[in-house]
């Protein structure tokens, strides 16, 4: 999509958090490496640019650094507290180290104010340098409690030294907004019916007439989304969707999720294929290496049943944007989170070519492109699911039963969430089966058993998140119900880590 703003990424944790609160007010984002080809970002034809924060100082020698007068040449230029401090030194002007970093909640004063922001605002700060002399030609417009150079502007430049997007920052909403609706002339039309319109009609220009597609099923929002968007776009007949049961599924799953693809009428076939993956896994107890093999014994399968269908040309896969932030590198020197296993193309020997309608959108755009399509909402309030499934919830080797032992454990925790109605107050909960044993005492006999963490958080898009607090009598009564119905579980612990540090999964 062209237009919007681009936003090139310097290394802060909170860069995803500038394009959705963006988008949230109808503006298209997209996200780049800080280095990215000055050709690629004008491909875009982007209204406004926006240079993030980063953990760097701009006096590094390894910093990362950027010709910001060619952007600026392209449309107009906000830099975020590491973005701000880039912008001063290539034009001319002093950044060093603070002498009182800033971190945290602090007030600045506008001396220059901006439409719905107040003279005194309090915002979030993070950085270690500050700009002592601004560039030639920037005017001070505002400065923090400490003295340092908050926010300076020079023509067609905004640069502050605190963070908008982050939900401490009061007003930030209305500085993004005025910035990209008052600065750059930015369009609002990032909603959901033109996304959906949008979407199905690349579908159409992609997939040939006479090609068909097929739609690799898990049962959760993603792909259940782009199975209904593809048979729209497409119609039943073209799209043959396959739900493979790999084993690694919620107690009960398989069988629950295929009677609901035939109440929603999708052309879906299902594939026990349970042994193959769980026999694949044996003894493997490296988190990337599980990631790894049941991605090719997804493969493996689709190979095998490509073979009796006709006219098969794309495989269609739910892929999201925080998939291909958190496998591929942004900034190219950081190190991968985790990889997916339905990112980074396909084999050559599968002889499909790959389509990934939502890989631009986030979780909770997802959601609402359901609702637009009109996807039941069982589905779209289903809590997220990792591809590999519940191998990456047995950390340790996989076994049979393991799975069981962690498909009870968790069909406890779900069911307890539903009943006392916290379910959809939560954006993603689950149990963890660790391999650990230790000593308990259950009836009259000493046991030695295994413990299971529960982890439940809330959160916007799944890139940052916060632990659920649970009244105290729900978790003793889930830890109760596990000990007591679950053979093989003594022990059961509650995970309060936020993310980050953490992430939401455990592998």
């Amino acid at each position: 999509m062209k237009g919007g703003i681009a936003i090139l990424d310097f290394g802060s944790q909170f860069t995803q958090l500038i394009a959705r609160r963006l988008r949230q007010i109808g503006v298209y984002t997209e996200l780049y490496p800080f280095n990215a080809d000055i050709n690629k970002i004008k491909k875009q034809e982007p209204k406004g640019i926006i240079l993030s924060g980063g953990p760097n100082s701009v006096n590094d020698l390894d910093a990362p650094l950027r010709d910001v007068a060619e952007l600026s040449e392209i449309c107009p230029i906000l830099g975020i507290c590491y973005g701000m401090q880039l912008i001063a030194k290539v034009y001319g002007g002093m950044v060093a180290s603070a002498p009182q970093r800033e971190y945290g909640l602090n007030e600045i004063e506008w001396s220059k104010g901006i439409a719905g922001v107040p003279g005194k605002q309090k915002v979030w700060m993070s950085h270690g340098d500050t700009i002592e002399v601004p560039p030639p030609g920037f005017e001070v417009v505002a400065r923090s409690q400490t003295g340092h150079i908050a926010a300076m502007v020079d023509k067609n430049i905004w640069a502050i030294q605190f963070h908008p997007e982050v939900s401490h920052t009061e007003q930030g909403i209305e500085i993004l907004s005025t910035f990209a609706f008052d600065v750059c002339k930015a369009r609002n039309d990032w909603l959901i019916p033109n996304i959906a319109h949008e979407l199905m009609r690349d579908i159409q220009g992609k997939v040939g007439p006479n090609e068909k597609v097929l739609c690799a099923l898990s049962g959760g929002v993603d792909s259940t989304v782009v199975a209904v968007l593809l048979t729209r776009a497409l119609g039943r007949n073209r799209v043959q969707c396959m739900f493979i049961n790999n084993g690694l599924l919620r107690l009960n799953e398989f069988e629950t999720v295929m009677k609901s693809y035939a109440a929603m009428d999708l052309n879906v076939s299902g594939v026990d294929a349970s042994l193959q993956f769980i026999t694949s896994l044996e003894n493997e107890r490296d988190p990337e290496k599980k990631r790894k093999i049941i991605g090719r014994c997804f493969i493996d399968v689709f190979q095998e049943q490509v073979k009796n269908l006709k006219d098969i040309v794309y495989l269609a896969q739910g892929t999201l944007y925080p998939d291909v932030i958190e496998s591929v590198s942004l900034r190219g020197q950081s190190v991968t989170i985790k990889s997916h296993h339905n990112v980074g193309g396909l084999p050559d020997s599968l002889h499909l070519k790959l389509i990934e309608p939502l890989r631009e959108l986030f979780k909770d755009e997802v959601r609402q492109l359901g609702r637009e399509i009109l996807v039941p909402e069982e589905f779209l309030k289903r809590h997220p699911f990792p591809g590999p499934g519940l191998a990456v919830r047995i950390l340790g080797s996989v076994t049979e039963k393991k799975v069981q032992i962690l498909q009870k454990a968790d069909d406890i925790f779900i069911s307890e969430l539903k009943k006392q109605g916290l379910y959809d107050d939560i954006w993603q909960a689950f149990v963890v089966l660790l391999p650990v044993k230790s000593v308990g005492v259950q009836g009259d006999g000493r046991t030695y058993e295994r413990t299971v963490v529960l982890r439940a958080v809330t959160s916007l898009d799944g890139m940052t998140a916060d632990w659920f607090e649970f009244p105290p009598r729900f978790l003793k009564h889930v830890s109760n119900r596990i000990t007591n119905e679950v053979k093989g579980i003594n022990r059961v612990v509650y995970d309060i880590s936020s993310k980050p540090p953490a992430t939401i999964e455990w592998e």
